[in-house]
């Protein structure tokens, strides 16, 4: 069965709007990694951790090591900001938000799960066995946070969205194929944008968009994190349980 995106228009006065982000850009992003990844069955691009495939190990799901562990990932960080954000935009006190926050939130919203779904895609064409390497659909606890409280919202998608452009700065030396490479640092250059546009919802008219916590002030580049770092993070988030030994 082939994976298709399913977009719920939750806001159809903003249809003809202008997105700060084009869904058209995203969509070739999406559409690069799915043909990359169905023409790259090659599990064995190097030595050790490399040739670690996704899958169960002791009964509890490992996202594996090299170019695919990278992108399983991957696939966990969106599968966690697309669930978030279709809770904010589903959320009963969404309409009540100010237009240019529900503008920027359903932008991402879109994004997220554009990214997820071709994430998996990708994953279903590439991988051995598909049936038992592609990571499952995680399950997610937000306990204590208030859908409807703005403040809250926007805090919770301040920490995602500097955590993913992190994660994809820290992992991407762990990337051999230069098309996953380059496709990454697409899709992180987008993640930057969702960060930026978060952080001036909150300080508006303000420079906290590059911060020195996020950027640094030596070398002008974004920070980047190791996966162990991440996890810790997105952990909260996340119920299922699930292991980054090779990573």
């Amino acid at each position: 069965m082939k994976n298709t995106v399913k977009i719920q228009e939750v806001n159809p006065s903003f249809t003809n709007r202008r997105s700060f982000l084009k869904l058209s850009g995203l969509t070739v992003i999406g559409t690069g990694l799915l043909l990359a990844g169905c023409n790259d069955t090659d599990d064995d691009n190097g030595n050790g951790n490399q040739n670690q495939l996704p899958g169960l190990r002791n009964n509890v799901f490992d996202l594996g090591g090299g170019d695919f562990g990278v992108l399983t990932y991957a696939y966990a960080l969106e599968q966690l900001e697309a669930d978030f954000y279709t809770k904010v935009v589903n959320a009963s006190g969404f309409n009540s938000f100010p237009d240019e926050d529900r503008q920027v939130l359903t932008d991402l919203y879109h994004h997220e799960v554009i990214h997820r779904e071709f994430f998996k895609a990708a994953l279903t064409g590439s991988l051995p066995d598909p049936s038992t390497q592609l990571l499952p659909t995680l399950a997610f606890d937000y306990s204590g946070l208030n859908f409807n409280d703005r403040n809250a919202v926007l805090a919770t998608a301040k920490a995602l969205e500097d955590t993913g452009v992190a994660a994809y700065n820290g992992a991407a030396k762990q990337i051999t194929d230069v098309n996953y490479l380059l496709l990454a640092g697409k899709i992180v250059s987008v993640e930057a944008r969702h960060a930026s546009a978060i952080r001036s919802l909150i300080n508006p008219n303000s420079n906290s968009f590059a911060g020195d916590d996020i950027v640094s002030a030596s070398t002008g580049l974004d920070v980047a994190k190791e996966p162990s770092e991440i996890l810790s993070v997105a952990g909260a988030f996340i119920t299922t349980e699930f292991t980054a030994n090779y990573l």
